[in-house]
């Protein structure tokens, strides 16, 4: 089956946002960030996600931070936008700001703490289509936001033409084989951990919390499923399993990654309130963590 959203296959980045130890927005460092992975040859960013402290940041931030990410890539790179919101009127308004500065798409969080029924997501993700014809990536992440959005209601959803992919981070791999066996929906792996299991169905690739530091072990990860090369991915899997699922549990993301760059020496300022650094233990377990993996 042809995949409606092949243009966002591969490694796309969720992109931290640095802040200055005054809690604002450090413009200069986003931009060496995304200087950064065009170097390393990522293939997509995406900014202003659940690992971009979406929640902290005001609507003006919201949108100069994907202004400043699209300006700079200047298409060196595509830009896949977080603009979801759990106002339906507000992720039309960060969507179709998103159109209008250059982005490639719209990666559109389920409305959280709302609970919607699946008729309310149906409704919701039909509104932001009709208004903006800016490719939209349904992002299915129940641990954050309460409640999950159905197989069944995203295959309905693949009708329309502008919701082309899915960001599925619930963990179930049913869910992402419904997804792959009754859509024409671009499938990417929410969770860097369960990148090999989905493409090895048929998904099309990562949006990845761990490529804020190694995009270049995942983009040859990808590359190996890509070219069926199962013994080499699955070689890649083993080595980055181990630091995925860390950086996932040691604490709430973005914390660990953040704390993992500023270790690195790639210090990218503070947390916003209420996001609160790694204590003492935590931080001497992580640096053990990326020593093991080599990267200290």
């Amino acid at each position: 089956m042809k995949r409606k959203g092949e243009m966002f296959a591969g490694v796309t980045v969720a992109i931290i946002t640095p802040f200055r130890n005054d809690e604002s927005v450090d413009f200069d460092q986003l931009k060496r960030l995304v200087d950064y992975h065009v170097e390393q040859g990522t293939h997509c960013l995406a900014p202003v996600g659940t690992t971009g402290e979406s929640p902290t940041l005001d609507h003006d931030e919201h949108k100069q931070v994907i202004e400043t990410v699209v300006t700079h890539a200047a298409g060196r790179l595509k830009v896949m936008a977080g603009t979801g919101s759990n106002s339906t009127r507000e992720a039309i308004d960060l969507t179709l700001f998103a159109k209008k500065v250059g982005a490639d798409g719209a990666l559109v969080v389920g409305p959280y703490y709302n609970k919607p029924t699946q008729e309310g997501y149906r409704r919701h993700y039909l509104a932001l289509a009709d208004a903006c014809d800016l490719p939209i990536i349904i992002y299915n992440i129940p641990g954050r936001t309460a409640s999950a959005i159905n197989a069944e209601t995203m295959i309905h959803l693949a009708e329309h033409p502008q919701i082309v992919a899915v960001k599925e981070a619930t963990g179930s791999m049913d869910i992402s084989s419904m997804l792959l066996e009754s859509s024409p929906l671009t499938v990417l792996s929410g969770d860097d951990s369960l990148t090999l299991p989905i493409m090895s169905m048929g998904g099309s690739g990562i949006v990845s919390v761990v490529g804020n530091i190694i995009p270049m072990d995942l983009l040859t990860l990808v590359e190996h499923v890509r070219c069926g090369r199962l013994a080499e991915a699955q070689v890649a899997h083993h080595k980055l399993f181990r630091l995925c699922k860390s950086l996932l549990t040691l604490s709430t993301n973005p914390i660990p990654i953040k704390a993992a760059m500023k270790i690195l020496g790639r210090d990218t300022g503070v947390l916003r309130l209420p996001m609160t650094p790694l204590d003492s233990a935590e931080e001497s377990k992580l640096r053990r963590i990326l020593a093991d993996f080599g990267l200290c």
